[in-house]
């Protein structure tokens, strides 16, 4: 299977080489590209909304690719992008919700799986446990989501069904890493 981010790596370091600048100016640049696209989701520019999300995207690989070539890598950036990742996800998340495509009940459990995700993998990480396993990572719940806007462009009643299956994904990731926690710590009989 492809990996998203060895892909954009290629692509990025040319690029990253070329900014040295703050890389957590970056993050931010990618926060606020995300409040853009929740802003034009709630307001029902999807086409829009769904570009600002893949901006966003970018913006957020970007800020490490600028941090490792220029060695300015820390640990508050580390912490500030994860936060701004989980600030970004559910901002996208509220817009969705403000444009009446998804429910606020089904847009508040989208909130919440991708937490569950993120918590999982940190939690794990403070235990000395890699664990970024599983289907439904962050660039994956965001390619949906600007699938869903795009489909949306021809029904926008496919965009609720398509946030579910997205909700049903993460839930399933959220297990995955669990169970791959319990098998590390099984194995190495730290339980």
């Amino acid at each position: 299977m492809l990996n998203l981010r060895s892909f954009l790596k290629k692509i990025l370091e040319p690029i990253a080489k070329r900014l040295n600048i703050n890389p957590n100016l970056i993050t931010l640049i990618s926060l606020i590209i995300a409040i853009l696209s929740a802003i034009s989701i709630g307001t029902s520019n999807i086409l829009l909304g769904s570009i600002l999300i893949l901006c966003s995207g970018f913006f957020d690989v970007l800020d490490g690719a600028v941090a490792r070539c220029h060695n300015k890598t820390s640990k508050f950036g580390a912490i500030l992008d994860s936060t701004m990742d989980r600030f970004s996800d559910a901002i996208i998340i509220v817009g969705f919700i403000c444009g009446a495509y998804i429910s606020w009940f089904i847009g508040i459990l989208a909130i919440h799986s991708g937490f569950i995700i993120s918590y999982i993998r940190a939690s794990s990480e403070s235990k000395g446990i890699s664990n970024s396993v599983g289907i439904s990572k962050r660039a994956v719940r965001l390619i949906i989501l600007m699938i869903s806007l795009l489909v949306g462009l021809v029904n926008t009643d496919y965009i609720q069904f398509i946030v579910i299956f997205l909700v049903i994904l993460s839930y399933f990731t959220a297990v995955q890493r669990l169970f791959h926690a319990w098998k590390h710590c099984k194995e190495s009989k730290h339980f």
